[in-house]
């Protein structure tokens, strides 16, 4: 069937990206499955693309173009009718929709297991999905040796984990090299300018891995990802190696937010090595929150009764805390500054045996 593209990121789609990617594939699916309803013996079969099943960064229209029409095939098994999408990885060819790419987005592909099949290797997948029968049935080349280093890395997508079997390590953590170690644990102990530095390897690292140079030498800490070469569309993919390496949760627009390798390490910083909290200081801002609230509140003596029941039993649990740091640190400083008036008149009858 016939397809067309326009590469958008997903929070940059409008209704003029998604009609152009849509209208070429599920008009013409939809079209062809209605003709075919009352001819049983036809078997229909879609050329789709791998892009439906695996997703791909910046295609997300295109993805949900494909996604119809492998679903549109389940629906025709449904109701006995033959037919098989079939979900197409990339071709290596002078024509078609692969030919307009970059040397730089088959690096990218080529990174991550995709390899480009020729004209033979398509015909021979065409027959035997065709003969398979199923509803879908993805045809794409792949590296299996890049698919088993993604997956010993922590990067292979789950779909390809039953490719590469069981990946295991040759050391334990203890063993392990400080390189490969968690990056918990590297950082652990470090001082603030160490960290940093360690995390701004571990960017530039990424960076150049995703740009597909041989090192890191040629990214420079203070300069921006776009003008170092990273897009939309890399920028994913950067973002996702990061995510993985940190054990972070990271934001679709992290590399915009934080655009040069030396503010996203110290992003990176902040988020691994968060501050300690003042636990006196949230429930001061509790207190006040409180307050406000109360101000707000309509009266109602019942509610008040209770919340002053409340608040008794609260104040009765912190005066119990203090005076046992009191007895056990003897911080009469302390308990001078937060004592109530007859603490103080004991303490002066007690302690000064004036009265």
């Amino acid at each position: 069937t016939a397809g067309t593209l326009h590469d958008t990121p997903l929070t940059t789609q409008t209704p003029h990206t998604l009609h152009t990617t849509l209208t070429a594939k599920i008009d013409t699916t939809h079209t062809l499955h209605t003709a075919l309803q009352h001819h049983p013996e036809v078997n229909l079969v879609v050329f789709g693309s791998a892009t439906g099943t695996l997703g791909n960064a910046g295609q997300a229209n295109y993805a949900a173009a494909n996604t119809f029409q492998d679903a549109l095939t389940h629906h025709r098994h449904t109701m006995g009718l033959a037919g098989t999408t079939i979900a197409w990885g990339l071709w290596h060819t002078e024509s078609g929709m692969g030919a307009g790419l970059q040397e730089q987005d088959l690096q990218r592909l080529s990174r991550i297991g995709v390899r480009p099949m020729d004209v033979a290797d398509g015909l021979a997948a065409l027959d035997a999905a065709v003969t398979l029968g199923q509803p879908v049935t993805v045809a794409m080349g792949l590296y299996l040796p890049t698919l088993t280093a993604r997956a010993r890395d922590g990067l292979l997508a789950p779909l390809f984990r039953a490719l590469t079997g069981p990946v295991g390590v040759d050391a334990s953590p203890q063993d392990a090299p400080a390189a490969v170690r968690p990056l918990p644990e590297r950082l652990a102990g470090l001082t603030d300018a160490d960290r940093h530095d360690l995390l701004l390897t571990l960017v530039c690292e990424n960076a150049a891995i995703t740009l597909g140079h041989a090192g890191a030498a040629g990214i420079a800490p203070e300069r921006q990802f776009r003008d170092l070469g990273i897009d939309s569309l890399t920028a994913v993919e950067l973002r996702n190696r990061l995510a993985t390496a940190t054990q972070l949760r990271l934001s679709a627009s992290l590399i915009f937010d934080h655009p040069s390798p030396a503010q996203l390490a110290r992003h990176l910083g902040d988020r691994l090595t968060p501050q300690e909290r003042d636990p006196f200081a949230v429930l001061f801002a509790e207190l006040d929150r409180l307050t406000s609230d109360l101000s707000a509140a309509a009266p109602s003596a019942a509610a008040m009764g209770r919340l002053s029941g409340r608040l008794a039993g609260f104040l009765d649990r912190v005066e119990e805390q203090r005076s046992a740091l009191v007895a056990e640190t003897g911080d009469e400083v302390t308990a001078i500054s937060t004592a109530t008036d007859d603490e103080i008149f004991d303490l002066i009858d007690n302690e000064l045996g004036i009265g």
